[in-house]
């Protein structure tokens, strides 16, 4: 098999990719249909005090305008199912969505019974509101409060019932910002007999300090040392530092079910998409 050049294995991996904003960043939400290419997936993050309301806006709105709105649903935020089941509705009927992201979330009090995104998948919602395609979060580096053997099982048992289901499932990963996690990880998925297709996450083109705080924010593991220790990571004065070193150190390992680039744009998402698109062009 003929080895693709660096440039063109970069392009390919970065086909089809997905960003991600909050509902609060109507900067973004406003903005996003001029940036991005028509059906492009923009998810939704659910942070700490935003209201679903205005996730459901956001929802609509990238709708109106040519693109695919990927909610997060976050388990430990609601306090029962019924309280899910409504919040699908609305976003079906209101915004049109047929695809989410299932979370546990982070919050060390749920909002009631809830508290991992299994009880989502397991719930029979999804089916019920027109969600067929089910995004699940992977973790390359140790995930700060989980251990990975629970990890890895939690997410064996999600994959089987998103299979049981009916539901396409693929997986998009935490950032890091070193590429032997993300090539690691691949690895480990296929050698434990995961098919689904595996979405890279990467903090988008931001300030150092920016990515310091993100990261921090995040748990992000021992990649963190990338950040103050090497000096090969990609960088741009318009755009500060990018993920053009990673990705192409992702590009060229060719792990077959890497399948896309997911990008964190921490309020940034102009700079990411002209960093992308640039790459892409």
């Amino acid at each position: 098999m003929t080895a693709l050049a660096p440039g063109e294995a970069l392009r390919g991996l970065l086909q089809g990719y997905s960003t991600e904003v909050t509902g609060r960043d109507r900067k973004s939400i406003e903005a996003a249909p001029g940036l991005l290419p028509k059906g492009a997936e923009v998810f939704i993050a659910a942070v700490p005090g935003d209201s679903t309301d205005r996730m459901i806006a956001a929802a609509a709105q990238l709708r109106d305008g040519g693109l695919i709105p990927v909610p997060h649903l976050v388990a430990r935020n609601f306090a029962r199912l019924r309280d899910v089941d409504r919040v699908l509705g609305r976003l079906k009927d209101e915004a049109g969505v047929d695809r989410v992201l299932a979370l546990g979330g982070d919050r060390d009090q749920p909002a009631g019974a809830l508290h991992c995104s299994q009880q989502l998948i397991e719930s029979g919602l999804f089916q019920k509101h027109g969600v067929r395609t089910l995004f699940i979060a992977c973790y390359p580096e140790a995930h700060p409060r989980v251990s990975t053997a629970v990890l890895e099982e939690a997410r064996a048992a999600k994959l089987r019932i998103a299979a049981e289901e009916g539901l396409a499932v693929t997986l998009i990963s935490q950032f890091c910002f070193e590429s032997g996690p993300i090539t690691g990880l691949a690895r480990r998925l296929r050698a434990q007999g995961v098919s689904v297709p595996y979405r890279v996450g990467v903090a988008g083109p931001a300030e150092r300090a920016t990515l310091v705080r993100y990261a921090l924010m995040c748990g992000i593991g021992p990649s963190m040392r990338a950040l103050t220790q090497r000096r090969d990571l990609a960088r741009s004065v318009l755009t500060g530092e990018t993920p053009q070193a990673l990705l192409s150190e992702v590009a060229a390992a060719r792990e077959e079910n890497i399948t896309g680039v997911h990008f964190f744009t921490f309020g940034g998402l102009a700079r990411s998409v002209a960093w992308a698109e640039g790459m892409r062009g």
